[in-house]
């Protein structure tokens, strides 16, 4: 069965290489907002991986990370991720107006 360069085939459809940009930025913002709270969790273990503090540390050893310092870390990590969730929240609402509109940048018309 011999077919020319531009058929497919039967139940093949061609698929092109490059998609439009309203697509391509609207799954970005969905891929970003997938991530934000796996990047979240894993700056939340990162405590976890910090030495116990020593009651009685040797002279010439560091005795690792108190308690109060890794709460002051995850305080700051939750706050953090507060602020960047308001501002991706804010992002895409403003993106979301241009995409609805048709436009891909602020100052261009709809064709």
């Amino acid at each position: 069965m011999s077919h020319s360069g531009d058929d497919w085939g039967e139940g093949r459809q061609r698929t092109a290489l490059f998609v439009e940009r309203k697509a391509y930025r609207r799954r970005r913002l969905m891929d970003i907002a997938r991530l934000l709270p796996l990047f979240g969790a894993l700056l939340f273990l990162v405590p976890l991986m910090w030495p116990n503090p020593d009651p009685y540390p040797a002279p010439d050893t560091s005795g690792g990370k108190p308690i109060s310092e890794a709460i002051t870390y995850l305080f700051t990590i939750w706050t953090l991720l507060i602020v960047a969730s308001f501002v991706f929240g804010v992002a895409v609402r403003r993106w979301a107006e241009n995409w609805t509109e048709g436009t891909d940048k602020p100052g261009e018309e709809a064709p």
